[in-house]
């Protein structure tokens, strides 16, 4: 008698969690923005992303490479990463230091360079510099074309578009042509640096209005995270590390109505290794992000058979090194 009354209670415990479950897997969880550009429409192809502008292609972080990127490649998203001036500009560089792009170190080889700023206090970083010292130098310096170093001897860098790039520069360059032009960027700087970065980036903005609603800003910094959360909250943000993670678990336990995260776009890997590898191209997690109306934008894909995976998965952008070749490879599907 005990035996049959204990199987009976625990399968109304199953029962009662199987719909839970059930419950909390069909009802429409909430959706994060209502009006999200980063999201393609069912059965579209997914957006082109220029890392850094494409660095394969062109001088990385340039205006050569963002003019090419888009004119030439017909790219749909511009990233990159923001790092403030000393004298307060902003301008566009992966690194926080300038060594491995242009000639501040003078006229050396790139292995000879490498060497040398193994000891990071002969780095040149950005928040040492002002926005002229940044500008005097060659950002193609290194740049290689089938094994030539094709912009190590410009003579006008500037004219050729191989200085460093700010960010109303870049807006200037494209607001009359290309107002559809999206933008993925991210706060470098953390502490005040930061606070400073977003403040200009929403005054910058309000110059050029039509790419406020274009632009997602995501940053690996909880406070500047917070910053944008309490002070912008009109921007699109991207899923910090954070969240992101949180928001992949509860997808894999399947109780996504657990997670609060209130970010646009979700940028991540195809994979991540901790303990295990995890593998993060999943269809399931992009048909749970699209419930709510979140973009999956996968990080950073240059050949040719990942490309055409997360194609098939269904996912909303890629983002590349190699525009070029991504173009291609989305030609072929159109067709």
């Amino acid at each position: 008698m005990k035996k049959q009354r204990g199987l009976k209670i625990t399968a109304i415990v199953l029962a009662v969690i199987a719909v839970f479950m059930l419950l909390i897997n069909v009802i429409p969880p909430r959706k994060n923005v209502e009006n999200n550009p980063f999201v393609v429409g069912d059965g579209e192809l997914p957006m082109i992303a220029a890392h850094r502008g494409g660095g394969e292609c062109n001088p990385e972080n340039t205006l050569l490479a963002f003019r090419e990127a888009v004119m030439t490649y017909h790219v749909d998203i511009i990233e990159s990463d923001l790092y403030l001036t000393k004298d307060g500009h902003l301008v566009y560089n992966h690194d926080a230091y300038i060594d491995e792009t242009c000639n501040v170190n003078g006229d050396i080889p790139y292995e000879d360079m490498k060497e040398l700023i193994k000891d990071k206090s002969k780095r040149h970083y950005i928040r040492d510099m002002t926005l002229a010292e940044l500008k005097s130098y060659n950002f193609g310096f290194y740049f290689e074309r089938d094994g030539e170093r094709i912009y190590r001897d410009a003579e006008d860098p500037a004219e050729l578009g191989l200085a460093i790039a700010t960010v109303d520069e870049l807006f200037s360059e494209f607001y009359e042509s290309h107002p559809e032009l999206l933008f993925i960027v991210e706060i470098k700087d953390e502490g005040e640096r930061g606070y400073e970065a977003a403040r200009l980036l929403n005054e910058v903005l309000g110059e050029f209005p039509a790419y406020r609603d274009r632009i997602v800003v995501g940053t690996f910094h909880d406070e500047i995270e917070a910053e944008l959360k309490a002070n912008y909250p009109d921007l699109y943000r991207g899923a910090p590390t954070g969240t992101a993670a949180k928001f992949i678990v509860t997808q894999l336990l399947c109780v996504n109505l657990f997670d609060g995260g209130d970010f646009a776009c979700l940028q991540i890997p195809t994979d991540y290794d901790v303990d295990i590898t995890l593998n993060l191209a999943r269809g399931t997690f992009i048909r749970r992000a699209h419930r709510r109306n979140i973009a999956v934008q996968y990080w950073t894909i240059n050949d040719e058979a990942t490309m055409r995976e997360l194609i098939e998965l269904g996912c909303d952008c890629i983002m590349t090194d190699n525009p070029e070749l991504l173009g291609r490879v989305l030609d072929e599907y159109r067709k």
